[in-house]
């Protein structure tokens, strides 16, 4: 029965019961992103100095929707701000999650942060401070989701499948992604800014309610679960024993050179990233001269193709594994450097040739989606990879220090320097991510490391 598993996922894979978790967390994950980069498809419309003067953005100033006089920096400052809480969360969050139930905390985060959406437009009329306020506490409660969620996986997913159904939950992120863009640049245009956190915090609050009824925290309380998958996944699981203990090995954390080179390669990795998810509107609507309509369709088109290459890199990532063509850590390590979760070498190459190429729509576009492309086939390497040495939350530490400064960054430098800021951003972020990609290549492992193995026999 196992043969049967690793060789034909497809067809067995989908009708199990951890294959319909993997596409309930897809929708978690399609909700929170919505929220997410709601505020970067809304900003262009919210800015005075960010729309531009042409017929078919005269909708917009009949529209009674308000816009604000925000300078780059303090627009740097909001679309950051959603990291700004959330880089010390992940932590705590990772055990009471132990304690707790991940399904809990996926759940209460998702509606906390889908009522937040809601009167982001109110609060946005007290203020920018405001604002700011509204969107720490929300980024807190939208990284409960993303971590506790790998939580889940540490008891769903066997070793041989993990890729593969991370990647399918994860690109969840990417569709959202690409529908906000994809509609509201035509909220923006038609009804004005405020609906799409209005539609998008209304469809979370709904969906919220049934997550809870939907997800167990393990196989061996789901009702449903068949006798023959439920032995599967602990069979699988038997082979890695995680430590039950909830303190936290601090000294040997600190020494492990492989967790470090996770670490450091998220921080790189996620900080071109950070960037695009941020500015890409912005991008798209003042230096391609693109109205507000066209720019979220544009927007929308690389996140398109990074979901579907997300889910074809965790297949091609299992079936490496499972037929034993080559080593964990080995397929972790050529998806990083392929890919890079979010862009070194190819991406790199292609984010810091964009500035020279902006004359041209198309090329323009081709380098955006191939950015998108490239960079979706590392969620099988280093974003896995935290799951393989040590199940524990730390991955999105990294990820939100980077979040809460590049977009910061990239607001100063566009003050400064209007004509050569994005230049600047872009050799940043290609230097920046070039050296956590060796960092990686060189200390990364894929093997369970001591402190975090079981340090008594559990018998399952």
């Amino acid at each position: 029965s196992f043969n049967f598993y690793f060789l034909c996922p497809l067809v067995s894979g989908f009708c199990s019961v951890r294959h319909g978790l993997a596409f309930t967390l897809y929708i978690c994950n399609f909700l929170i992103y919505t929220q997410k980069m709601s505020m970067s498809i809304a900003i262009p419309a919210m800015v005075n100095n960010t729309v531009l003067s042409s017929p078919a953005n005269e909708v917009i100033s009949l529209l009674s929707a308000p816009m604000y006089d925000w300078s780059p920096e303090i627009q740097g400052i909001i679309l950051s701000s959603l990291n700004y809480g959330s880089f010390l969360a992940p932590i705590p969050i990772g055990y009471v999650a132990g304690i707790f139930g991940a399904k809990y905390l996926v759940g209460v985060g998702l509606f906390i942060s889908s009522v937040l959406t809601l009167f982001i437009p109110l609060v946005t009329d007290a203020g920018a401070t405001f604002l700011i306020v509204l969107q720490i506490v929300q980024g807190i409660f939208q990284v409960i989701v993303n971590t506790s969620q790998y939580s889940i996986w540490v008891k769903w997913a066997p070793p041989q499948e993990r890729s593969q159904l991370i990647s399918i939950a994860m690109s969840g992120s990417v569709l959202g992604s690409f529908i906000i863009l994809l509609v509201g640049g035509f909220l923006c245009q038609t009804v004005g800014w405020p609906y799409i956190f209005y539609i998008f915090g209304g469809i979370g609050c709904a969906c919220s309610f049934l997550w809870f009824p939907l997800v167990y925290d393990d196989p061996a309380n789901h009702p449903f679960i068949s006798t023959g998958e439920r032995e599967y996944i602990v069979c699988s699981l038997a082979q890695q024993d995680y430590s039950s203990d909830l303190s936290l090995p601090i000294k040997a954390m600190i020494k492990s050179l492989p967790l470090w080179s996770i670490l450091v390669s998220y921080f790189s990795e996620f900080w071109l990233f950070n960037i695009f998810v941020a500015y890409i509107p912005t991008y798209i609507n003042s230096v391609l001269q693109v109205n507000l309509r066209d720019s979220g369709i544009l927007s929308a088109l690389p996140f398109l193709v990074g979901s579907i290459c997300m889910i074809l890199g965790g297949l091609l990532a299992d079936f490496l594994l499972s037929r034993k063509i080559l080593r964990l850590v080995t397929i972790r390590k050529l998806f990083t450097a392929m890919g890079k979760d979010r862009g070194v070498i190819f991406p790199s190459v292609l984010c810091v040739s964009l500035p020279w190429v902006s004359s041209s729509h198309i090329t323009t576009m081709a380098f955006l989606v191939l950015f998108t492309a490239f960079s979706s086939l590392s969620e099988a390497g280093s974003f896995v990879n935290i799951l393989d040495i040590a199940p524990r939350g730390l991955l999105q530490v990294s990820y939100h220090i980077s979040g809460a400064i590049s977009p910061t960054v990239t607001g100063i430098f566009l003050s400064q320097d209007s004509e050569f800021g994005w230049r600047n951003i872009f050799l940043l972020s290609a230097a920046i991510n070039t050296s956590g990609l060796v960092f990686y290549l060189i200390f990364g492992q894929a093997e369970v490391q001591e402190w975090a193995k079981e340090q008594t026999i559990t018998h399952l």
